[in-house]
């Protein structure tokens, strides 16, 4: 699959509702379309599946055309290149697992096919699961498979409609490290719809806000992320994501030593090998387990304590603001959230443009 941007733009009224958006996304990796119900995340996604025939506007993925409305072309659903993930999995009840999978990778025509129907086993861990029926599979099974059966049939584009909405929290705490990998192993562009802050910070390159069927924002992860202007960084979950590479390991300690900008982290490790060097992986960090310093402390039992430059400070929930900050000295790294009492942020004098210490309590990793 090219790298070659996804773009859509589009428009379409429907009642009091009116969306009008033009996006020139990623053509590889997740992007997430964020927003409060209403706001057309789920009209983007039909529309670039072609099921919105009363839209206008341009639909081009991978450099070639899927609608034009200046010159009146149209691609029918049928004939697009697209696997769609809704947030039921609609599997076939009278099929097994393999036979769900055969059936999309069957109705693929065999020029068209970039992979065999079994490509997404073992990237979702489904292989025990083929003889099964859905009735005899979990909320989460279900939807790794409804994942797999989309990649059987070698798309150009993955839609996914908020497919861990009807999960439990512990069916969703399942299925997310799968899609973790997924979204490192795929080679084409990936359109996420959800209204949950982890969801985008665990999965999402890049993330669309939207809101009334406009564009408020859209950029990388890391920025959209601590951006105190927009919702996701207002949620009381807010969570950053910091960009690290391995650059060590303590194996008395079963500590993985990362590198960011401004510094090292030290994480606790399951397993008890390191990553290999240079490894590249994602660091979850929620605002509530940041804590602010003028010095830096010593006598602490907290192991990530990193230089950072204040960016904004604004009123969040009461009594509490949110410190919007830069790692590094200089503040040349990525962005950290922290929520502080304003008390602490008076007697810090916390003010944009202060250098100071963040102590970093919670940190969750992903490769």
């Amino acid at each position: 699959m090219s790298n070659t941007p996804l773009n859509l733009t589009a428009q379409l009224a429907r009642g009091d509702f009116h969306l009008d958006v033009a996006l020139s996304l990623p053509g590889r990796g997740v992007t997430a379309l964020f927003g409060p119900s209403g706001s057309g995340k789920t009209t983007c996604l039909r529309v670039l599946a072609g099921l919105e025939r009363q839209a206008t506007g341009t639909v081009s993925v991978g450099g070639q055309r899927w609608q034009d409305s200046a010159s009146g072309l149209f691609l029918p659903a049928h004939r697009r290149a697209v696997g769609y993930v809704f947030q039921e999995a609609s599997l076939f009840d009278h099929l097994t697992v393999e036979g769900n999978l055969r059936f999309g990778h069957d109705r693929t025509p065999v020029a068209e096919r970039r992979h065999g129907w079994d490509h997404g086993l073992d990237l979702l861990g489904i292989r025990p699961l083929l003889p099964r029926r859905p009735r005899d599979l979990s909320g989460g099974e279900r939807q790794r498979v409804a994942i797999a059966r989309a990649l059987a049939a070698s798309p150009q584009l993955l839609l996914m409609d908020e497919p861990l909405a009807a999960l439990d929290a512990a069916r969703k705490a399942d299925i997310l490290p799968w899609l973790e990998q997924l979204h490192e192993a795929l080679d084409l562009p990936v359109v996420y719809v959800t209204h949950a802050a982890d969801e985008v910070a665990r999965l999402a390159d890049h993330v669309v806000v939207l809101d009334q069927g406009r564009v408020k924002a859209q950029g990388p992860v890391t920025e959209m992320l601590t951006r105190t202007d927009l919702p996701l960084a207002r949620v009381e979950a807010a969570v950053s994501v910091v960009h690290a590479r391995a650059c060590g390991y303590s194996p008395a300690d079963q500590l993985q030593v990362l590198s960011v900008a401004g510094g090292q982290f030290l994480l606790p490790r399951a397993r008890t090998h390191s990553l290999a060097t240079e490894t590249r992986v994602r660091l979850y960090i929620q605002a509530r387990d940041v804590s602010l310093s003028l010095d830096r402390p010593e006598q602490t039992s907290v192991l990530n304590i990193l230089p950072a430059v204040v960016e904004q400070v604004v009123d969040d929930a009461p009594g509490q603001v949110l410190v919007s900050l830069r790692l590094g000295g200089d503040g040349g790294g990525d962005g950290l959230l922290a929520r502080v009492s304003q008390l602490s942020a008076r007697r810090l004098a916390i003010t944009p443009g202060l250098r100071l210490y963040a102590q970093v309590k919670g940190v969750a990793m992903a490769i």
